[in-house]
């Protein structure tokens, strides 16, 4: 496992220690100012992460095609997310980095399409893929503990 998935993985078994004990109600909340909610935020870390490392290396994603569109960058929470796709979420914040660093360590990465994210930072391969990577999971850490101190 490269130090970046490491670190990520250290960043969400936080993650995962501080929505702890949330309701699916308050995983869900949206407060006012808000856009979106905690839920959206930790299963959009999933989807950006498909997105980043699979897509932009012209690999399927290994997580199901509902997860990967329904938190991409664009959208918005659209429907209550019950007891079961949180469970589900929450064993996948993990899971897939497991995945990732099997495939990492595997070199399935090698067709990366150059790209240019929406904060300017220029991404050519996946090892620059997992340190945007890590910039991504602590902004939108930050967004769930907005969240959290609003809702809890």
């Amino acid at each position: 496992m490269t130090q970046a998935i490491h670190n990520i993985k250290l960043t969400r078994t936080s993650l995962l220690n501080i929505i702890d004990g949330l309701t699916v109600e308050q995983l869900n909340k949206i407060p006012e100012g808000f856009n979106n909610n905690i839920i959206w935020n930790v299963a959009h870390l999933i989807s950006a992460q498909q997105g980043i490392c699979y897509v932009r290396a012209g690999l399927k994603y290994p997580v199901e095609e509902h997860i990967f569109k329904a938190y991409a960058v664009g959208t918005k929470p659209e429907a209550f997310v019950d007891d079961i796709e949180i469970a589900k979420i929450k064993e996948l914040l993990l899971s897939t980095l497991d995945i990732l660093a099997a495939d990492f360590d595997q070199n399935i990465f090698f067709g990366y399409q150059e790209w240019t994210t929406r904060y300017g930072v220029t991404l050519s391969n996946i090892d620059e893929a997992l340190k945007f990577l890590i910039f991504h999971e602590g902004l939108h850490f930050g967004y769930i503990m907005a969240l959290k101190r609003v809702i809890a």
